[in-house]
């Protein structure tokens, strides 16, 4: 702070009197980076996590048909995805068995979080295609976001920023240490 009052980022144009939160590593979802360049499974980063170690690949559990996989660009912290190895789109295109190890796997991580973060409610679901809001819709998966009274204050409504406690892989080393306890 200034004697003046708080320094505020001068931009281009007039002055609005709006502070500025600087969220440079947005850029990377913005530009469309590990975004596949088509739908092929040679492209997607869901095919392509799996072959990492847990640790780089952001893995929290892996199942027999399924795992589940922090979001690299999370709506809140502990964001989970439940995706099936097998590159499908449509969830009526699993089968009976996929379609049983994903329900498991949800449950299992809303379980997770919530006895490793004390989550006070979820939101679960699907956008199934690019019209539908599916950033990587060539890939099911299925989101397990956390949710806390109050989390969802000014700062992504007003200042259109998202805060994280922690780092990802902390947080994934958190919840890997815990799945299955809750």
């Amino acid at each position: 702070m200034s004697d003046d009052g708080p320094l505020r980022q001068q931009g281009v144009g007039e002055a609005d009197d709006l502070e500025r939160l600087w969220t440079p590593h947005r850029m990377a979802y913005i530009r469309g980076e590990n975004k596949p360049d088509d739908a092929s499974s040679g492209a997607c980063p869901f095919c392509r996590v799996p072959g990492l170690p847990d640790d780089e690949g952001l893995v929290v559990h892996r199942g027999e048909l399924a795992f589940v996989v922090l979001n690299l660009y999370p709506y809140s912290p502990g964001h989970l995805m439940v995706c099936p190895y097998r590159h499908v789109a449509d969830y009526t295109e699993t089968t009976d068995a996929e379609a049983a190890e994903i329900a498991d796997l949800t449950r299992t991580a809303m379980r997770t979080v919530r006895a490793a973060s004390r989550a006070a409610g979820f939101n679960v679901g699907m956008n199934q295609g690019a019209v539908a809001g599916a950033g990587i819709a060539a890939h099911l998966h299925q989101h397990v976001v956390p949710r806390w009274p109050g989390d969802q204050n000014f700062m992504p409504i007003i200042g259109r920023t998202k805060t994280l406690p922690e780092l990802l892989g902390d947080t994934r080393a958190l919840l890997a240490g815990a799945w299955g306890d809750a």
